[in-house]
């Protein structure tokens, strides 16, 4: 019969596995892989997100394997578990893209579930594709037991005459081809040599954007957010992850001691320094949600003002991620904006360490390189993340403008009531300069599941029309969108927002130095198309998606599933 051993690093195991009456609970383990020593050690979930669905993910069962070895090298017991994952850059544009906001709850609730019934003392989750990494973060901070995120690592860039590539160049090319600027043959030399092997998507688009956001909130170890997914950093990053846990658990150090205002606000601040992807809106008041912070929009706005954004990586800019961690990482970056005073250098992390602690040593990026900004001469200014009101978006809606595009923009709408519609008068060519696309009914409740927009906004790239046009949407976009975009828009259409009574050839200006998205028609008129307005039938009325349209909060809430308004 197993006894107990310092059941103060085994508050959750002690209970399935201690005392005579846990003999059937043991006699299970047994067949797993446990021994009888086993049972006296912290037992530590391993949280891994592989699938071969997607290339972001195909790699992280050995990462799990690396991270399990890290635990069981230090006293602990590892037990490695699956979650879902789905690929967001093989969904976009169809159908099927309604489910990957969606499974953001699906995971997150998924890891609860396994950790809760299994009685795990801490966990380990290792995350690679955008939807991943806030679903885990949700889940630890709900659990609030000892616990480390592992990013998976980025993807290196494929190569096509010269140029880097990655998943955006395709849709992109999609577009040129439409304008016929390239023929069939290289479009399909493009698509074959875009993704050459396993990680995330290489720019700093939503899953970088979410890695640094981790690292910078305290909850993953230093440069867990800039390691190629397939290298021995990566691997020995996983090791790490396994063996500090265990200190965690020896140390009492739970996800919101470390979760706290401070590192949220660290967090958004270092988004807006790399330019990272409006999604960081959205998965960030959701993580904080999780743990009762109360972050808002307006917070996004307030340190904006302060931030410049300084990285010139893609999709705005011409680096990648991969280029990043050849110069440092976003380490150095951290310790500009600490040394600035622009994070909170007191906010513990998962090295047991304070932020500042973390970076004393680190050095500063090498001399000549063009990466990263120096303060004085920023990409752009303030933040690139603009949070606009007004009659268009009562609630709130995200703006991704580095400047490159302009400050504000006047056009004319044509108006969609979902994505294929919009995307098809983009390539045939009905979208025209001065127009303003309104894509509606794509909100998390709409759509449902808040689609990206990548499709449309790359074809607007690839068609030449990128400083043309505007897009403007209840739906979300994806980190690899540029150009003159507008998402989250609050209200959303299906609940009576004004969007939905936006009609075609409307006046509509997005102001990002006022904040304002702005229909220009009177307000008299407003509330009598709002009073004709009804409201459509729903979508979907059984299955998750109906479930989650059901539960589902606004966008400016987080879009969570378990909100408690």
């Amino acid at each position: 019969m197993a006894h107990s051993v310092d059941k103060t690093t085994r508050r959750y195991s002690s209970q399935v596995v201690d005392g005579m009456e846990r003999a059937p609970s043991r006699a299970m383990l047994y067949a797993v892989g446990f021994d009888n020593e086993d049972f006296k050690k912290p037992q530590i979930g391993i949280a891994s997100t592989w699938s071969m669905v997607t290339p972001c993910n195909m790699h992280i069962n050995r990462l799990a394997d690396d991270a399990a070895r890290g635990v069981d090298n230090a006293s602990g017991k590892a037990v490695i578990f699956n979650t879902i994952t789905i690929s967001d850059g093989i969904s976009m544009g169809t159908e099927g893209m309604k489910y990957s906001l969606v499974s953001r709850e699906v995971i997150a609730d998924s890891i609860e579930t396994v950790v809760g019934c299994q009685g795990f003392d801490g966990i380990v989750a290792i995350g690679g594709c955008d939807k991943n990494m806030p679903g885990c973060m949700i889940a630890l901070a709900r659990l609030n037991r000892p616990a480390i995120f592992v990013y998976g690592g980025t993807i290196l860039p494929g190569c096509h005459k010269d140029k880097k590539l990655d998943i955006v160049s395709v849709f992109e090319a999609v577009g040129a081809r439409a304008n016929n600027k390239i023929d069939d043959a290289e479009l399909a030399q493009i698509e074959t040599k875009a993704i050459p092997g396993a990680g995330s998507c290489g720019g700093m688009y939503t899953a970088n954007t979410m890695a640094s956001a981790i690292e910078a909130l305290g909850m993953s170890l230093p440069n867990s957010s800039a390691q190629a997914a397939i290298s021995d950093d990566k691997k020995r990053d996983c090791e790490r992850a396994g063996a500090a846990v265990l200190e965690l658990l020896r140390q009492d150090l739970k996800p919101r001691d470390i979760m706290t205002r401070k590192a949220f606000e660290n967090a958004i601040t270092v988004v807006i320094a790399l330019g990272g992807s409006t999604n960081a809106v959205l998965h960030i008041l959701a993580m904080a949600n999780a743990t009762g912070i109360d972050i808002s929009l307006d917070d996004f706005t307030r340190i904006g003002k302060r931030v410049p954004m300084l990285a010139d990586l893609k999709p705005s800019g011409r680096y990648s991620m991969a280029e990043l961690i050849e110069i440092g990482g976003i380490q150095p970056l951290m310790k500009m904006l600490l040394d600035r005073g622009l994070l909170h250098g007191d906010c513990l992390t998962v090295t047991g360490k304070t932020l500042a602690e973390n970076l004393a040593e680190v050095k500063a990026y090498p001399e000549g390189q063009d990466m990263i900004h120096p303060f004085d001469k920023p990409i752009k200014k303030d933040s690139h993340l603009v949070i606009l009101y007004g009659n268009l978006a009562p609630e709130g809606a995200v703006a991704k403008i580095t400047g490159k595009e302009g400050l504000c923009f006047t056009g004319t709408a044509k108006v969609f009531d979902a994505e294929e519609q919009a995307l098809h008068s983009i390539l045939d060519s009905t979208i025209v300069k001065g127009d303003v696309i309104v894509i509606r009914y794509e909100g998390p409740r709409g759509g449902p599941g808040m689609r990206e927009m990548l499709s449309p906004t790359s074809a607007v790239m690839g068609k030449g029309l990128g400083k043309d046009v505007a897009l403007i949407t209840d739906g979300r976009f994806s980190g690899g969108t540029h150009g003159f975009v507008v998402g989250h828009i609050t209200p959303e259409a299906y609940v009576g927002g004004p969007l939905a009574i936006v009609e075609n050839g409307d006046k509509i200006t997005i102001d990002a130095d006022a904040h304002t998205l702005t229909l220009h028609v009177d307000e008299h008129e407003i509330n009598r198309r709002l009073d004709r307005w009804q409201q459509p039938a729903p979508r979907y009325t059984r299955g998750v998606l109906a479930k989650y349209a059901r539960l589902v909060s606004s966008a400016s809430k987080g879009a969570v599933t378990d909100n408690l308004d």
